[in-house]
């Protein structure tokens, strides 16, 4: 039979390292076992690390970069009240359209025209560039995926649809930010009135929605990234005009563009974080040089990651840009 403990190995307020002694013989047993048979250490991590690793095949079809549920809560309060207003407000964008009813953005393609050299874009010349520009958006596949209401297209532009294809409105002619029943404030910009009718415009505002519900909203999408992939052309066709442009999926794009400039920086950044810490630890005495014993630390924070971020693709479990930044806090501790 065991004899009694030594006091000294007891827990008390003055003797605290009876945690720390069972750990430490623990971790001698395991030193001896690595020294006397140090093969199987070695070859299993390797080989564990290399079959998790194979998950990173499944990277393209598991990367999720929707900003919304990246940098949003999951059960977010906002949510649950978009929902709510989704139920008892909800849009029909084949009949009756109305952007003040939509729950979200929508999908829209947006213009703003700036006459260029001073001048007013409701000057004759600046108004046919402004007109051409619209000819050139409303497009036969537009008119079939627009937001309708009335049987026709919803046009949030006040002035086309007030003049329609006739010549620009005559000084005067216009009252701001009301004239009649349409408030002007959100479509004409840079505006200089006399006794409250516009004199002179320098920016205009055009909108342009699409159909969300129903099978044309993919549709729609498509619509939209042919539309940003054409623009640029077309625009570079104006004189008297200066156009940009912008859609619901722009802020979108240019996630996913940055994430796709960024990403092939990061080996760069590796590579040297690592030299770094490799060479950090490098000493010109042999006794303390750690030279060594750094490789094998990046090494093995290198095996971390891919076994980690592969078993995490295995399971299923998106992938999204901002954790790629986990490899420099790894090496960091």
């Amino acid at each position: 039979m065991a004899g009694p403990r030594d006091p000294a190995e007891r827990c008390s307020c003055r003797n605290t390292d009876c945690a720390e002694r069972p750990l430490r013989r623990l971790f001698e047993g395991l030193a001896s076992g690595v020294a006397a048979c140090p093969w199987p250490f070695v070859l299993v991590p390797l080989l564990l690390s290399g079959g998790l690793g194979a998950g990173f095949l499944f990277l393209p079809q598991r990367q999720a970069n929707d900003i919304e549920g990246q940098f949003t809560p999951t059960g977010g309060p906002a949510k649950a009240e978009r929902d709510f207003v989704r139920r008892h407000f909800p849009p029909n964008d084949s009949e009756r359209f109305s952007a003040p009813r939509l729950p979200t953005e929508g999908a829209y393609a947006a213009l703003i025209a700036v006459a260029t050299n001073g001048t007013s874009v409701l000057d004759p010349a600046a108004w046919a560039e402004v007109l051409w520009l619209n000819a050139t958006v409303h497009d036969a596949e537009y008119e079939r995926l627009c937001a309708r209401t009335a049987g026709g297209c919803a046009s949030p532009n006040p002035l086309l649809s007030r003049l329609g294809d006739a010549g620009p409105p005559a000084p005067g002619s216009l009252r701001f930010p009301v004239n009649g029943s349409v408030f002007l404030g959100a479509a004409l910009g840079g505006v200089e009135t006399d006794g409250g009718r516009v004199r002179r415009a320098r920016a205009l505002k055009l909108m342009y929605y699409l159909r969300e519900d129903g099978p044309e909203a993919q549709d729609s999408r498509q619509w939209l990234e042919s539309f940003l992939r054409n623009i640029s052309s077309k625009v570079a066709e104006l004189r008297l005009i200066q156009v940009t442009y912008f859609t619901s999926l722009s802020r979108q794009q240019e996630f996913e563009g940055n994430t796709k400039s960024v990403i092939p920086l990061f080996s760069i950044t590796y590579f040297l974080t690592i030299t770094f810490a490799i060479v950090s630890c490098l000493r010109l005495s042999c006794i303390r040089n750690n030279i060594w014993l750094a490789s094998c630390g990046v090494l093995s924070s290198g095996l971390a990651v891919l076994s980690s971020f592969g078993l995490m693709l295995f399971c299923g479990v998106p992938f999204v840009v901002t954790v790629a930044n986990a490899p420099f806090l790894i090496l960091g501790k």
